[in-house]
């Protein structure tokens, strides 16, 4: 009897993983669309997966002119970004992508920051750029490129682009969400609201109070 029952036992466990196993593998990616397409409506709440659906899609809605630039560069950074998400172009909405248009006068940044989101892939259209990006164990991985190379960047690893060149520089940039978010550092850390204690940053960065006032300063009232 205790045979037969660690007999059946065993064979339980066995079918049981095999099970485990086969299904596990049809939950480890998005599930199939369900529709052609879910122009969002921005007028309502989102939900986790995007917008509702809006009621009458139009032929506008498939198509967006808002990455042909010119960019209005003229600020500290030198540098302007216009994004095509689900919040500008709602024929994106649950299609988990999403692009951007960045541009740098000469020697403009586009500072350290990072996507929580997506990963990103991106081409340089003109000029020379220094692209680089950090990982998890502050190792730098850098280059310079000229116009048809191309980069990427993973999901939520800080990075930058920086024009090497003498004329003004076009990116255009790719992400693998509809909103990937971006959290910029220098108006994150010093920027913030409500505003990260002076103690924290001294600490953080061993510099003095001073210090800390006066980068604040520089970016109060930043916009994220």
């Amino acid at each position: 009897m205790t045979t037969t029952l660690q007999i059946s036992s065993s064979l339980f466990t066995y079918f049981f993983l095999k099970f485990c196993l086969f299904v596990i593998p049809s939950l480890s990616s998005d599930s199939d669309p369900l529709q052609d397409f879910c122009f969002g409506d921005l007028k309502a709440s989102p939900s986790i997966n995007g917008f509702p659906c809006k009621s009458a899609v139009s032929l506008s809605d498939f198509f967006y002119s808002g990455l042909g630039g010119p960019l209005d560069t003229s600020n500290s950074d030198g540098y302007a970004v216009a994004p095509a998400n689900v919040l500008t172009f709602p024929g994106l909405n649950t299609l988990g992508l999403s692009m951007n248009d960045v541009e740098l006068d000469p020697d403009g940044v586009n500072p350290p920051h990072s996507h929580p989101r997506a990963s990103e892939v991106g081409t340089v259209i003109e000029g020379l750029v220094f692209v680089g990006f950090l990982t998890t164990n502050n190792t730098l991985y850098s280059k310079t490129l000229e116009a048809g190379e191309a980069f990427v960047i993973p999901r939520g690893l800080v990075h930058f682009q920086w024009n090497v060149g003498r004329v003004r520089a076009r990116l255009i940039t790719a992400f693998n969400s509809q909103l990937p978010g971006t959290v910029v550092l220098p108006n994150t850390l010093f920027g913030s609201n409500p505003p990260i204690p002076n103690a924290i940053l001294v600490r953080a960065f061993r510099t003095d109070f001073t210090t800390v006032r006066n980068l604040k300063s520089n970016f109060s009232g930043c916009s994220f």
